[in-house]
């Protein structure tokens, strides 16, 4: 649907080949972009939150490098479209979808997208996200912003899009750039993810630099590829990681031949059949694969369900990490959590017409990373998700990696009461601060499903492959029709 509906076919590997063989340059690739997402997000799907006016003349001075021979890698003269709460030194604001953030821009780019321009890809906008990463209230709506307003899922544009990065989601299943960044807590790359039937990974926290990019939790944020292909966000990550590396070394369709695996399910399935019957299709695609499937059922992932650790954790370090970031920001009207606080009070019909700041008011109220509740939570935290958990399952029953659905098929959008959460896969690996990673599974009806994979610190590029030998058996991936209602039988 919409100009160029190849640009959600082709991946981003797809585009890098055609601009390397000269079939195509990048300020025509850059226009072909920017013509979708003016025909197609402004009006239907609210994606994007800002176009670089620069996006244009940097394409051409790519192709002016590669014309004299001085190509820059895979990567060179793709757009990519960031996330709006990962800082970019250029004349685009930086705002977590926030209107108490939009005095100036930030003063330099975060290390990633700096990375990120080194390697040639063009910044041709920022992506809409669920406002401060959905950290202000449980009330929230996937995707609403009160400086970007609503998102919508392509698939069915009455549907979520999940979240919290969800414009990158969208943005990337619906072909607007080559690919995407997003960023995790706790959920936020996977379950859009999941939900716009793409691929993303949350690396391990610290492979991806965090500086540069609003905070929530120093513990678990992570930034990461959202892509059309597995090996894109291979690609992707190895460009954006502290240490480079190519993530692509690892990617056979043999990966996942006589490996273990760890299948869960008590709490991580019975909320949706149809999430269920897509995740048995699932595994016997893993069969099919030549995994090697393991029952596991590790009694210290419930219990960190239904503990408040995770809560207290990031409550405490969301005040801690944006009064931090905030402090390093000119020109803007708010310096701390407390501002914000009252800046949202103040504004309050554009703010917060449909939910309010519960938990940044809880969050103001923390006293520090030094309390024994937050020491407590920590420790409780780090062994119910790492020692009980991802590392004492994978040693117990000598199992490679864990899978889980990703989520359930998208809900109605309901700005009013908020998003209705039934399942997710993500809080082990969120928790313990180790990879994870989504990959498209199948449908309900015209909805996508994902299958999550996740294991223990340093496992990105044994994830990779397994979802990479999944992915080129089931090809399950399937482009946005941008229907205005589910339709069922």
């Amino acid at each position: 649907m919409g100009p160029h509906p190849e640009l959600a076919e082709l991946t981003a590997s797809d585009l890098s080949r055609l601009l390397a063989a000269g079939e195509l340059t990048s300020a025509e690739l850059v226009q072909m972009s920017l013509g979708r997402i003016a025909a197609l997000d402004l009006e239907m799907t609210h994606s994007v939150i800002e176009l670089n006016p620069d996006a244009a003349e940097i394409a051409r001075r790519l192709d002016g490098e590669r014309r004299r021979g001085r190509g820059r890698g895979p990567l060179h003269g793709l757009p990519v479209l960031v996330k709006d709460n990962i800082d970019t030194g250029d004349g685009m604001l930086t705002t977590a979808g926030s209107l108490a953030m939009t005095g100036a821009p930030a003063l330099r780019d975060a290390p990633l997208v700096a990375r990120l321009r080194r390697a040639g890809a063009v910044v041709i906008g920022k992506t809409n996200l669920s406002e401060w990463a959905n950290i202000r209230s449980s009330r929230s709506s996937s995707g609403w912003s009160g400086r970007g307003r609503q998102t919508h899922n392509p698939h069915v544009l009455d549907r979520t899009p999940s979240g919290s990065s969800s414009g990158s989601g969208v943005a990337a299943a619906a072909g607007f750039a080559a690919f995407t960044i997003g960023t995790e807590t706790d959920g936020s790359i996977i379950s859009p993810s999941s939900a716009n039937g793409i691929v993303g990974i949350k690396p391990g926290v610290g492979v991806v630099s965090q500086a540069g990019i609003i905070p929530i939790s120093a513990s678990q944020d992570a930034a990461g590829p959202m892509t059309r292909s597995v090996e894109d966000a291979a690609l992707v990550l190895g460009v954006i990681a502290t240490r480079p590396a190519d993530f692509r070394d690892g990617l056979r369709k043999s990966a996942l031949r006589r490996r273990r695996i760890g299948v869960l399910r008590k709490p991580f399935t019975g909320y949706s059949e149809h999430t269920d019957a897509c995740y048995e299709e699932s595994l016997a695609a893993l069969k099919d694969c030549g995994a090697i499937l393991v029952e596991v059922e590790p009694a210290a992932f419930k219990e960190l369900r239904e503990a408040d650790a995770e809560h207290t954790i990031l409550l405490c370090e969301l005040k801690d990490g944006l009064n931090r970031y905030l402090h390093g920001r000119r020109g803007l009207a708010v310096k701390s959590l407390a501002d914000v606080i009252r800046w949202n009070r103040k504004h309050a019909a554009e703010e917060m017409p449909y939910f309010r700041q519960e938990l940044f008011e809880e969050s103001v109220k923390t006293r520090g990373l030094t309390t024994k509740a937050y020491r407590d939570a920590r420790e409780k935290a780090l062994r119910l998700a790492r020692t009980e958990g991802i590392d004492g399952v994978l040693r117990k029953h000598r199992i490679a990696a864990l899978v889980a659905p990703s989520g359930t098929p998208a809900g109605r959008i309901d700005e009013l009461n908020g998003d209705k959460h039934l399942g997710g896969s993500t809080q082990p690996a969120a928790v313990a601060g180790y990879p994870v990673l989504t990959v498209p599974a199948g449908f309900a009806h015209d909805l996508p499903l994902g299958l999550t994979f996740f294991a223990g610190a340093g496992s990105e590029a044994r994830l990779l492959g397994f979802a990479f030998a999944f992915e080129q058996l089931t090809q399950a991936r399937r482009t946005p029709r941008f229907l205005p209602a589910l339709r069922l039988p």
